[in-house]
């Protein structure tokens, strides 16, 4: 497949039906590295509000027609003792898994970074379960690096 062929845009709501699925997909991925989510049926986010909102980008990349991956960007308020009041928070990271492998998803990143940046945000961040080593891999490939870990006790 040609880059030419990657195509990424702003999610549509006539995206919705496939970007529930991805959601669901993202759900499955991540329950074996979190034992506190509840039982299914769950949802992470509501995605028809955040196609909707102007402070949000919720991106997709088409591949000849077809929707293949996700990925959105919104604007979070940093804790009152960082050097930056506002920051920009990256989710909803999904690639169909015959189209991973081919940079589609540092082709999301990039389009999120380039809308972060256009709103002035000094920080991009995200969040990926310790023990998700692909992701994290993935993450780093494309210039993330670890800051924190989030530690439980039950």
């Amino acid at each position: 497949m040609s880059e030419k062929n990657i195509q990424i845009r702003s999610a549509r709501l006539g995206d919705l039906p496939v970007l529930l699925e991805f959601e669901q997909e993202i759900i499955k991925a991540e329950r074996p590295f979190d034992v506190t989510l509840r039982e299914d049926p769950i949802s992470y986010y509501d995605l028809k509000a955040m196609i909707l909102d102007q402070e949000a980008s919720v991106v997709v990349a088409e591949v000849d027609g077809k929707v293949v991956a996700s990925g959105y960007a919104i604007s979070k308020k940093a804790r009152h003792y960082l050097d930056h009041e506002y920051y920009a928070y990256l989710g909803f990271m999904y690639t169909d898994d015959e189209y991973r492998g081919m940079g589609i998803n540092a082709k999301i990143v990039e389009a999120l970074k380039a809308w972060s940046m256009e709103r002035e945000f000094k920080e991009i961040r995200l969040t990926v379960y310790n023990d998700n080593l692909p992701a994290i891999k993935a993450y780093e490939k494309v210039g993330f690096k670890k800051h924190i870990i989030e530690m439980r006790l039950e």
